[in-house]
Formats: C-alpha cells, sequence, structure tokens
C-alpha cells in the first residue's frame, strides 16, 4: 500500500504508529483510493503519518506564503492547504498536468482549491520567476532528487525568520549509507544530504519519518 512508506518499520510496529496518529477524512481516503489506481508510481504518495506531520507543521508556522515543489496527486499539497491560516497561499510546483489533475478534484472536495497556485512548468523556473523580495515561511520539496539541491539554494535565501523547509526522501530506504550505489537519484541525495548539514545558512534535523524528511531553518 502506498500508506506504508517506512521502510525500517515491520508492518505491526508501521500499523501501531498509524493506528496512533489522527486519521484522515473522506476526502483523504478518495484520494489515496485515486492514487493506488496509477498503479507502481502510487509509491512517490507521501504517507499518511507524514501529511499529519506536514498540516501539524503548517499550523505551528501559519505561513502566509507555503510553497511545494512536486505535487503528484495532491497529498502533501492537501494537507498543507487546510492547515494554512486566512490569507495564506500555496504555490504548487509540477509538470504533469494527468496527476495534478487528480490534487485539483480533491482541492474541490476539501474546499481548499481557492488557496492554491498550482503552475505546471520545470520548478526551478517557476522558483527563479519568484521576486527577490518574496518571502517563503513554509516548504516543501519532494520531487526529481537530482534537482534537490537546485531547489534548496533557491528557497533557503528566501525563508522567513520563522520559516521550514522541509525534504522528503532524505533517507532513500537507506540506499544513502551504501556508497557502492551510484544511481543519479542515490549520489544526488547522498550529496544534498551532506550539502545540508555543512551549510552554515542553515540548522537542519533529520527524521526518520516515511522515507526520511528533514527539516531545516535558517539560522
Amino acid at each position: 500500500m502506498a500508506d506504508h512508506r517506512s521502510f525500517f518499520l515491520e508492518e505491526s510496529l508501521h500499523d501501531y504508529v498509524l493506528d496512533n496518529t489522527t486519521a484522515g477524512d473522506a476526502v483523504d481516503a478518495s484520494l489515496s483510493a485515486a492514487t493506488r489506481e496509477l498503479g507502481g508510481v502510487a509509491r512517490m504518495q507521501v504517507a499518511r503519518d507524514q501529511g499529519a506531520f506536514l498540516s501539524m507543521l503548517v499550523s505551528a508556522v501559519r505561513p502566509r506564503l507555503a510553497v511545494e515543489v512536486g505535487t503528484f496527486t495532491g497529498t502533501s499539497s492537501l494537507a498543507i492547504a487546510r492547515a494554512l491560516p486566512d490569507g495564506g497561499r500555496l504555490l504548487c510546483c509540477d509538470v504533469s498536468e494527468e496527476w495534478t489533475a487528480i490534487a485539483r478534484r480533491h482541492w474541490e472536495a476539501a474546499g481548499v482549491s481557492d488557496r492554491i497556485d498550482l503552475v505546471i512548468a520545470p520548478a526551478i523556473q517557476t522558483l527563479r520567476a519568484l521576486a527577490d523580495d518574496t518571502q517563503v515561511d513554509f516548504a516543501f520539496i519532494d520531487a526529481d532528487k537530482t534537482g534537490y539541491l537546485a531547489y534548496y539554494e533557491e528557497l533557503v535565501p528566501r525563508l522567513s525568520d520563522h520559516g521550514l523547509l522541509v525534504v522528503d526522501n532524505v533517507l532513500w530506504s537507506g540506499r544513502v549509507m551504501d556508497t557502492s550505489i551510484l544511481d543519479d537519484d542515490t549520489v544526488a541525495l547522498r550529496e544534498f544530504n551532506a550539502r545540508v548539514v555543512a551549510d552554515d545558512r542553515v540548522e537542519v534535523v533529520m527524521l526518520s519519518i516515511g522515507d526520511g524528511v528533514s527539516v531545516v531553518r535558517r539560522r
């Protein structure tokens, strides 16, 4: 199932985690079902506990502007948009009309579509088009792994004083630890993690949620 994303947790312990995490509603269930119908790519959907984590962070930060890089079918954007304060906006960056059409339907069903601006274009173009003085209060990166560093470099200078940047898949099912694995995605994630922890502009904590999540804030 797409919900089981914690590669290091056995099934029973993962079920316990979900049993002790606030459950979603009918829209969340519909979105999960629609995503599963896509087949193997459904693995790109964020886990339910990860969505709840994003929503809780957004509720605490209360962003005026949130940015998502990589929307897929909309699970993370739905979690973020639902937690936005009055007047808060979410900018979603993706390249797929097909997958984001599923997201759009569920944003409508949840009553949050009016808070979301979806741009179908390479995310790096969308980010570079933001005004230099644009302040981002919350950002979530979950897209092509080889692009992570470029997205990070566009977003970190724009983070507000209280802003958070959340990055998905940083553990990559443990492959980042195996230096014999040299595919482009694994190498990119390994280099990304090393660059972030060495970046004196930020503080970072890596969490074992889903496939690994890093939370970054400016010093």
